[in-house]
């Protein structure tokens, strides 16, 4: 009884999404490819450029603040490769939840569309701080002059100086005690923790795979769309983040955006104050349009299928949900504002967006090593039609059953997928998942590898070891033969590296993210254990 129980729970958690049950939304709009690359380009520079790199430079990278944008430039990219792949394996509008449901099953999909939801929501404080600072700047400071003269030091702020403009002005008053100077003032681990948080700066170019029904050759305009917009995205945030630093020293960075701080330095006061006026201008024009449609996209798309409550369908398609959207996240915004640093939210913003890119690139990894499911259907049908005369389905359609030994590991013997082979990649490439992550774990305390420690250096090296073996069985592995406009090259060690540098990068994020993040995890599987899996449409 139990281990029925067990085993019907388990079919649950890995049902997968019926594609010709997808939603649509239907427009009469088409986009070219270069529209695309400007959507992606519009919501990805976005607030960020603005004040992003000026936190970054002033306590966390210095100058080195552009190698930080290029690793976590290239970590997108990476990712962006296998958003390209499954935007032209499955030509429909969605994100990594649908693309999740469609390969790996129910329960991945609840906690990457909820992590989706979470970042979308982190969104909305980073607008609500940008919103502040422009108006903090016209007021000459006023408002944070006045907020330290009247609120306590115990309350947090409802406007952008919050804890975070307390550290970066005891930064430029203690110029002198900001570590040895040069390009990498704050060390490696420096440029480590500015990477992680610069990701959020190259997080919007996800927003282009919910078009794909909207644009004119989507096999071949989404993935172009995508690896432009990162490619000038990188390009744009490296020489801000350059000019930045090259015309202000980092230690004399004060809160604020990154624009404005450059004229006035120089001198430019007029236009230091229309930079001002336009960033007020280009964030509303952001929150009103790039930011709420994402978020109703995906609560959307999440009730549609039963995993959230089916009242909130309407939250996209209805005026009065738009509305009510709006409201509620909104509301939400301004209470984190109220307890949560600026820091701190980019770094729960980055958290589930890493674990969703990562998600993705393990989709990849396994669905290139699939069986494909007409063929298995037909199988199915063949078997029924000849009454179970095993003998001329397997003279047709090849062995019976499979059996796994050491020599198939390595050298398979079927050309194309089988069953068995697409078990095999599957348990591989969750042995590797879990690899990559203790490897990343114990790299992220490195100096005690530099120490000569023999203790993390044997662990690194088992590890590695078996990271090698483990790939090289799922490389042996024989890949789908079904033609499509664009596959990420280099499998399997791309999809790999994608995942390795999205998990170490959330090993440098600090305990109050992750401790955040998990309060928002036990509030989702609340919802799907109690409700989402009972009435989810997965089959």
């Amino acid at each position: 009884m139990l281990r029925q129980a067990l085993r019907r729970l388990g079919q649950k958690l890995v049902r997968r999404h019926p594609l010709k049950k997808v939603f649509e939304y239907k427009t009469g709009i088409k986009l070219s490819t270069l529209d695309l690359v400007a959507l992606g380009v519009g919501r990805t520079v976005g607030v960020g450029v603005y004040f992003l790199a000026n936190e970054v430079a002033s306590n966390q990278a210095g100058p080195s603040t552009a190698i930080c944008f290029l690793v976590a430039g290239l970590t997108s990219l990476l990712a962006g490769l296998c958003y390209a792949e499954f935007s032209v394996r499955v030509p429909h509008s969605g994100s990594a939840y649908l693309y999740s449901f469609v390969t790996v099953g129910e329960l991945w999909a609840f906690i990457t569309g909820w992590n989706l939801i979470l970042s979308f929501v982190a969104d909305a404080f980073v607008l609500v701080q940008a919103w502040t600072i422009p108006f903090n700047i016209l007021t000459g400071t006023r408002i944070s002059e006045t907020q330290h003269e009247t609120i306590s030091e115990q309350v947090p702020q409802f406007f952008a100086d919050n804890e975070l403009t307390l550290l970066i002005y005891s930064v430029c008053l203690l110029e002198n005690h900001l570590g040895s100077g040069g390009f990498v003032p704050f060390g490696f681990q420096g440029i480590l923790r500015g990477s992680a948080t610069c990701f959020y700066a190259f997080i919007g170019f996800s927003i282009i795979v919910t078009r794909v029904k909207e644009s004119h050759i989507p096999q071949r305009s989404i993935p172009m769309g995508i690896v432009v917009s990162l490619l000038i995205c990188i390009l744009v945030y490296i020489c801000v983040s350059a000019a930045l630093t090259l015309m202000v020293p980092y230690y004399q960075l004060q809160p604020g955006s990154t624009l404005p701080e450059i004229f006035l330095h120089i001198g430019w006061v007029p236009a230091y104050y229309v930079v001002v006026i336009v960033i007020l201008c280009n964030i509303f024009v952001f929150a009103s349009w790039n930011f709420t449609y994402p978020i109703r996209v995906m609560i959307h798309m999440m009730a549609e299928d039963r995993l959230l409550f089916p009242v909130l369908a309407g939250i996209r398609t209805h005026t009065y949900g738009r509305i009510i959207a709006i409201v509620i996240f909104v509301t939400i915004a301004a209470i984190m504002v109220f307890f949560f640093a600026l820091t701190d939210l980019l770094d729960l913003r980055s958290v589930g967006t890493l674990i969703s890119y990562s998600l993705v690139a393990f989709c990849v990894l396994i669905v290139r090593y699939q069986p494909e499911r007409r063929k298995e259907e037909n199988e199915t049908e063949v078997q029924e039609e000849n009454g179970g005369n095993e003998a001329q389905v397997q003279e047709e359609n090849g062995p019976a059953a499979e059996k796994l030994t050491l020599q198939a590991l390595f050298f398979p013997g079927s050309p194309t997928p089988t069953p068995l082979s697409g078990r095999v990649v599957y348990v591989c490439s969750s042995l590797l998942a879990l690899l990559l992550t203790l490897l990343c774990l114990v790299l992220a305390h490195w100096p005690g590898l530099l120490s000569g420690d023999p203790g993390p250096i044997t662990v690194v090296v088992l590890l590695l070891v078996l990271i090698t073996g483990i790939t090289g069985v799922i490389w042996r592995q024989p890949q789908s033969s079904t033609p499509l406009p664009f596959k990420v090259p280099a499998l399997p060690l791309l999809p790999l590296l994608s995942i390795f540098m999205n998990v170490y990068l959330m090993m440098q994020m600090t305990a109050g993210p992750w401790l955040r993040f998990g309060v928002w995890m036990l509030i989702g599987f609340a919802i799907y254990f109690s409700y989402g899996i009972q009435q989810s449409l997965g089959i």
